[in-house]
């Protein structure tokens, strides 16, 4: 069986740092992805909250942390990690490639986008739902679209989203949005952007394609429908974690418990990130939690 000290699961800003500390260390490791190198950044538009860099792409941030990883020498593997055994003296991680033993593990494999659960949205997504402004804005030139939700992520997407839409109405359940005084200043100050207040989707339309939604207002019950072309949906995110088949202790809705030195209740087994419980997930968060998380591997692996 394949063999190495740490084995980083998730290759988001939490896992790319764990593997430039751990390879600064020393440390034999390698880095699991299943899909592509940078997380949920890939999917920004525009990281303006990353100390020293006033803005910047969230691909080209992703990039510079591929970058310095490679420039290390660390390994990365396109793999789908299907689970977890731990083991006394190693851990097993069991992938669509070949099961990986090692004597330490960070989980870094952050979340997803939480669905709304309504009407039509699983049979419209990608004819007119999507989870994505930057991957998919594009198609929605000169439509009206709808933005749902009322935190960071909605609001500063809907701004990106008026680069090509016609109208962008911000459908919330409360009265304010929840989003940084900066990002909620630049979204009512743009004249394509409509918030819509204490309102929640009960259903979005369309045969083949997204046509409109049914909004319900949670002050009045009023129904009332909203024509668009697309759905934004951002209301939260959820971990990706159903791989651990219960291996770990996780808290509130799924989230990886973990100490003040980001140990798992498996000693040697480290979360790192937006998939472990915390109070903010940012990517400058999950980028200190990936330095923490690789120094604490290190320290358990000298020390058993």
């Amino acid at each position: 069986m394949e063999t190495h000290e740490l084995v980083i699961i998730g290759g988001g800003a939490a896992g790319l740092t764990a593997a430039i500390y751990g390879k600064r260390a020393g440390l034999d490791l390698v880095v699991l992805e299943k899909t592509s190198h940078g997380g949920q950044i890939l999917i920004t538009n525009e990281v303006e909250n990353w100390p020293g860099i006033k803005a910047i792409s969230g691909p080209d941030l992703a990039q510079s942390f591929y970058d310095h990883a490679m420039s290390l020498g660390v390994e990365f593997r396109n793999a789908l990690v299907r689970g977890i055994t731990p083991g006394e003296k190693h851990h097993t991680v069991h992938t669509d490639a070949g099961d990986i033993a090692a004597k330490a593990i960070i989980v870094a494999t952050g979340a997803t986008f939480r669905r709304l659960g309504c009407k039509g949205e699983n049979d419209l997504i990608g004819a007119g739902v999507s989870f994505c402004a930057v991957c998919d804005g594009a198609f929605f030139t000169d439509e009206e679209v709808a933005v749902i939700g009322g935190g960071n992520t909605a609001v500063e997407e809907a701004c990106y989203l008026t680069r090509f839409a016609s109208k962008v109405s911000i459908v919330h359940r409360r009265d304010e949005f929840r989003a940084d005084r900066m990002a909620i200043d630049r979204a009512l100050k743009n004249e394509k952007i409509v918030a819509v207040w204490d309102s929640v989707v009960e259903s979005i339309d369309g045969e083949g394609l997204v046509e409109g939604i049914t909004l319900k207002n949670v002050k009045t019950g009023e129904l009332s429908t909203l024509p668009v072309a697309g759905v934004f949906v951002f209301v939260g995110t959820v971990p990706t974690a159903t791989f651990l088949n219960g291996q770990l202790d996780r808290v509130d809705g799924g989230w990886i418990a973990t100490d003040e030195r980001l140990q798992t209740s498996v000693p040697g087994i480290f979360a790192a990130g937006d998939v472990r419980n915390t109070p903010l997930r940012q990517v400058v968060t999950a980028a200190g939690d990936g330095a923490l998380a690789a120094m604490s591997a290190y320290h358990f692996i000298v020390t058993h």
